[in-house]
């Protein structure tokens, strides 16, 4: 069985959720998702890898076409069980921590996250919105207490939207780009959630 979702002009994360409405209304087969721009691309990509599917994507004429193949194990991907994790999502959805001075806000967060990286176990996601996506880019104070985590095992995911709306897309340089419903399901799933 063959499904195209066409989601070009769509907004985040409504292409993630068209593709998987289409990939539940198939046991086996292809489902083709085309998209217009490299977000989107990444974000159908990550669904249908954590669903185990194969992917493939091609480019053409600016779109992308992103073949979904359920009913084949993708190979590459197994989630790998990090025993220094619990159970815990952080939403951080600011750069700086607390309300008043912005400079204290910003030794705060910086403690934080230091913090963060003595304490075990870790929390299983960190996620980014807002104008917490700067502290995954350039520039950010907290880079290497982030780029720790990450590499003990924590999730770390900036959203799309936020770091186009700050012109930061090229500038990230920790954990990958997420989208709304990616946000939302992990939230939703975890056990418990704590915004900063």
């Amino acid at each position: 069985m063959k499904l195209e979702v066409d989601a070009r002009g769509m907004q985040c994360p409504k292409p993630v959720i068209e593709t998987k409405k289409a990939m539940e209304k198939i046991n086996e087969g292809t489902i083709i998702t085309i998209v217009d721009n490299e977000v989107a691309k990444e974000n159908v990509t990550k669904l249908a890898k954590s669903l185990n599917c194969e992917v493939e994507v091609k480019e053409i004429n600016g779109d992308f076409y992103v073949s979904i193949y359920k009913g084949m194990v993708h190979e590459e991907y197994v989630p790998e069980d990090k025993t220094d994790t619990k159970d815990l999502v952080l939403l951080i959805g600011k750069d700086i921590m607390g309300d008043g001075s912005e400079e204290l806000g910003k030794v705060l967060m910086k403690g934080y996250f230091y913090t963060l990286t003595e304490i075990k176990p870790y929390p299983k996601a960190i996620l980014f919105v807002n104008s917490g996506v700067k502290l995954t880019t350039e520039g950010s104070e907290v880079i290497d207490h982030i780029r720790k985590l990450e590499s003990e095992g924590v999730e770390i995911l900036s959203c799309g939207t936020c770091l186009d709306y700050f012109n930061l897309k090229d500038k990230l340089v920790v954990g990958g780009v997420t989208n709304m419903y990616t946000i939302v399901e992990k939230m939703s799933e975890a056990k418990n959630t704590i915004t900063l």
